[in-house]
């Protein structure tokens, strides 16, 4: 048990440890009086930006110097690794050291947290009509980011292209036109093809190295990640959220009542369907722990010669680039329904809006010297103008403009990318892509979409209100550290007894035990917090 001298010690370690952090991230303070405008009189307004390694310096976009231009000002952009933010986020919101505007740095719950810190843009709104025209059309992305009934931080939408869940299953189409087998639609189907998989050499290499079907190993932490093997739930009508959200903890809706589906008879079918398949050889016998970077290189082979049957992915990237050999032979199937659901009660992961948004773009400090000039470069952002270059790079050498809200993405840009040289935020964006505006030629967003039309009359088959946690619902603070707690009593258990039902399933007996443990863990309590959170937001 921690004492509260060791308490103490603890609080002064992370305070001086806070502002360590901060000497690495101080230019990213707000502007003052003292630092506010050029020597010509321009606002200087300092922007942070959170990004990925493969993305150029934001100086070199050239969207970027338009911007500056147009909104009148001259941007100081302090640029984060996300690795490194990371570790850096904390000790700024201890500091209440924000730049003037944040992109993909604090989420609504660190600004709610820190109401002092961050601008209330809701008294702005009118500023910024690009941004008031975004919530009108969009309003599930004003309920996203609202707390409250404040907001403080905007959300990105980088277009309808991107509705679709990350998560979809997978299974090699080549192997089963060799085989003369057809698309499974029920877990004795799926079954058998994996059988066929495993004995009839698809891949015609003369070697019986195939995997019939790969599985990625459990989390130790929660039940559910991306690509998990509980992905399968789908098949028994509990719909899964894997993408983000309460669902990696078990947590599902069902006509409106929250529950969690460790306790559930369609989990436990789950368990023992994987373990059938461990039982007769059709997935690896190490699936459970196996090294994740193992795992995709199995997945990933290279060539044109695949050795896995079937898995859970974002789409064909799973197995190889877009067009690649390994990339066309595989396709996107509805999931097999369980025994005992019909094809009309089988449904799929209900993710689709977190692919589309994301909740924390854009936040302002509530100390910016320039309040006007940054409301300004917000609103400019949230043009479709900024909006469309910030996805893809600038126009015309990333992005052509073909006119009526219509673009094409250039070979130049792809080539970018494909360098490690990125011209844009990307999904990193604080801007939103209207319904109106076409995009020819993301690759990326046309696989994903493609992939995502085999689950069409999979998301028919549940209200999506009523039976999934709708992204806009949200702990409140106290709640939030309640559900850690108890979560982190309960995963520390139950997972080890997981991995073994995976592998040897289930007994009556072994069953009862299991869901007694989850009862004297408290599992209760977060579910009854979630209905708390979901009657809130929803009712």
């Amino acid at each position: 048990m921690r004492t509260r001298k060791s308490s103490v010690i603890l609080k002064g370690f992370a305070a001086a440890s806070s502002l360590a952090m901060l000497a690495s991230v101080a230019a990213c303070g707000a502007s003052t009086a003292n630092n506010a405008k050029t020597s010509d009189g321009k606002p200087i307004v300092k922007i942070l930006v959170v990004k990925a390694s493969t993305q150029i310096p934001m100086k070199d976009m050239k969207w970027t110097q338009d911007l500056e231009k147009e909104a009148g000002v001259k941007i100081k952009w302090q640029e984060v690794q996300q690795s490194a933010w990371d570790q850096q986020k904390n000790a700024s919101l201890a500091a209440g050291d924000v730049a003037d505007l944040n992109i993909r740095a604090y989420n609504p719950d660190d600004t709610a947290k820190n109401p002092d810190v961050f601008e209330e843009l809701t008294d702005d709104i009118d500023k910024m009509p690009n941004v008031k025209k975004f919530f009108e059309e969009k309003p599930i992305a004003k309920k996203f980011v609202e707390v409250s009934g404040k907001i403080r931080v905007l959300p990105s939408d980088r277009g309808k292209g991107y509705l679709a869940s990350g998560q979809h299953m997978l299974i090699n189409k080549a192997w089963l036109d060799k085989l003369g087998l057809k698309v499974p639609i029920t877990w004795d189907e799926l079954t058998k093809v994996l059988e066929a998989f495993k004995t009839q050499d698809p891949n015609g290499n003369g070697k019986q190295d195939e995997i019939p079907m790969h599985l990625r190993a459990l989390p130790t932490d929660q039940v559910g990640m991306w690509w998990s093997p509980f992905l399968f739930l789908n098949s028994t009508g509990i719909v899964t959220q894997y993408n983000a959200g309460p669902s990696g903890q078990g947590i599902y809706v069902k006509d409106g009542k929250v529950g969690n589906y460790m306790q559930t008879d369609e989990f436990r079918q789950v368990l023992d369907y994987l373990a059938s398949l461990k039982k007769k050889g059709l997935v690896p016998d190490n699936w459970v722990t196996l090294d994740d970077s193992k795992y995709w290189a199995q997945l990933q082979p290279g060539g044109s010669e695949a050795t896995v049957g079937a898995a859970f992915g974002w789409d064909g990237t799973a197995f190889g680039a877009i067009d690649s050999d390994l990339y066309k032979q595989y396709i996107t199937i509805p999931v097999p329904s369980a025994p005992g659901v019909s094809a009309s009660e089988t449904v799929w992961d209900g993710s689709r809006e977190n692919n589309e948004f994301e909740d924390y773009h854009m936040s302002m400090s509530a100390n910016a010297a320039n309040k006007d000039a940054a409301l300004k470069v917000i609103n400019l952002l949230y043009s479709e103008k900024y909006s469309v270059q910030q996805l893809y790079g600038a126009i015309p050498e990333y992005l052509e403009d073909n006119g009526n809200s219509t673009y094409t993405v250039t070979q130049a840009q792809i080539d970018a990318w494909a360098e490690g040289k990125g011209p844009a935020l990307a999904d990193r964006l604080a801007g939103w892509i209207p319904d109106s505006v076409t995009i020819k030629n993301d690759q990326s967003m046309d696989s994903i979409a493609a992939a995502d039309k085999a689950n069409e009359e999979q998301y028919k088959n549940y209200d999506h209100t009523k039976d999934m946690m709708p992204i806009y619902v949200r702990l409140d603070e106290a709640d939030q550290n309640t559900v850690a707690n108890d979560f982190a009593s309960v995963f520390s258990t139950a997972m080890p007894q997981i991995a073994k039902f995976v592998q040897e399933g289930t007994t009556d007996a072994t069953w009862k035990q299991f869901q007694d443990q989850l009862k004297q863990l408290n599992i209760d309590e977060p579910t009854q917090l979630w209905q708390k959170a979901y009657d809130k937001y929803v009712k």
